[in-house]
């Protein structure tokens, strides 16, 4: 029963990373099929990240009403749509629309994953599994330029985004098919009363929100200013940033693959402490860098960290929701979207270079939540172990 929702939770996910990575594989090609600028096709990007935010804040509240089930299919339904208009697409606008609507179901997809998972795992082996998605995801970028280069020797850039419907709808049969439902029966009056444990404004939830966001923002700046970094300061070619990207992904699956044997010996602060450690040190590696060898080695700590401390945070944050899983994992994601896009953003219109963008998400998040991590070690207003009851629906 288990293996059964950790499938179906794994593949809901992945429509979020696969709909950025495939997306970035085909950008020249896309560029030229719809004339459009360059700048149209930035906006292309942020807007799937704006459709995924809006979901977010629609899907949590959603999924705890009206269940898991019916808003995983809602969102499979929207992303095979959307990826067939994108590729169906003449135009700039129609693009970016579809672009827009893909991220929406993509949002809705990502927020049921991590609810189904709190709904079904206890603590303890929420960690190990939230860790390992991580090596999962990390899947994605690797495979991702492979499956590109193939499909775009043979087929037009539109094939990316029937692959894509063709994910969705694998996506839609799981959750019609396998996925059952895991929000637990309450009744209304007593879904109206949230427990102070499930409050959204408890200091450690609050913490650990800060704790991902940061986390997710290192990661984002470092896949945003990777090309600068790797092909015009280091004067790497295509093909060896290629290469290189390909490493940095191989270092985080195989961290986090690594992770969940860590947390049978290692308490969760522990993981936590040194995973922010890696990250500040990457980054007064970086600033004092002087030569390439000393980029790459904090390009591979940042690698490193994401996948120690990161699955581990999540998990904590949603630790004390069950009533409240899809709307505390919907909190989650647009901060991390918009916490993320918030910082590139800024830093761009500040004018920092690539360098200095990168180097201050990691000096920021690693003291900042060194800081959240020892001042709210552990969440006082519920016990670790406490689990509600699960009954799966029908």
């Amino acid at each position: 029963m288990i293996v059964r929702f950790l499938i179906c939770s794994f593949a809901l996910v992945l429509l979020y990373p696969a709909g950025i990575d495939m997306y970035l594989v085909g950008l020249p090609e896309i560029a030229s099929g719809l004339n459009a600028s360059e700048s149209q096709l930035h906006i292309a990007f942020s807007l799937y990240l704006v459709g995924m935010a809006l979901a977010m804040f629609f899907a949590g509240k959603g999924a705890d009403r009206s269940g898991r089930r019916p808003v995983a299919i809602a969102g499979a339904l929207i992303f095979i749509f959307a990826s067939a208009l994108c590729g169906l697409a003449q135009s700039g606008t129609v693009f970016m629309a579809g672009r827009f609507v893909q991220g929406v179901g993509a949002g809705c997809c990502y927020v049921v994953s991590y609810a189904i998972m709190r709904d079904v795992l206890e603590d303890r082996r929420r960690e190990k599994v939230l860790s390992l998605l991580n090596g999962i995801i990390c899947i994605v970028p690797v495979l991702a330029p492979v499956l590109g280069y193939l499909l775009m020797r043979s087929f037009p850039w539109q094939s990316l985004f029937y692959l894509m419907a063709g994910m969705g709808a694998l996506v839609l049969m799981l959750s019609v098919f396998i996925l059952r439902e895991t929000r637990h029966q309450q009744s209304a009056s007593r879904m109206s009363e949230t427990p102070v444990a499930e409050s959204l404004t408890a200091r450690f939830f609050i913490s650990r929100v800060v704790v991902t966001t940061l986390s997710i923002s290192v990661i984002l700046t470092f896949v945003n200013t990777s090309p600068v970094l790797l092909m015009e300061y280091m004067r790497f070619e295509r093909s060896g940033y290629a290469t290189i990207m390909a490493l940095t992904s191989v270092i985080s699956m195989a961290v986090s693959f690594t992770t969940p044997f860590a947390l049978s010996f290692l308490k969760p602060r522990t993981l936590m402490m040194f995973s922010q450690l890696l990250f500040l040190t990457a980054g007064i590696v970086l600033a004092m860098s002087a030569t390439d060898a000393m980029v790459l080695v904090g390009l591979s700590l940042i690698c490193v960290g994401f996948p120690l401390g990161f699955g581990v945070a999540v998990s904590q944050a949603l630790g004390p929701f069950s009533r409240r899983a899809g709307v505390a994992s919907s909190v989650l994601g647009i901060a991390q979207v918009c916490g993320s896009s918030l910082w590139i953003s800024a830093s761009a219109v500040a004018g920092f270079s690539s360098l200095n963008m990168l180097t201050g998400a990691l000096v920021g998040c690693g003291i900042i939540s060194l800081l959240l991590i020892i001042i709210f070690p552990h969440n006082r207003s519920l016990p670790d172990n406490e689990q509600v009851d699960y009954q799966p629906q029908s």
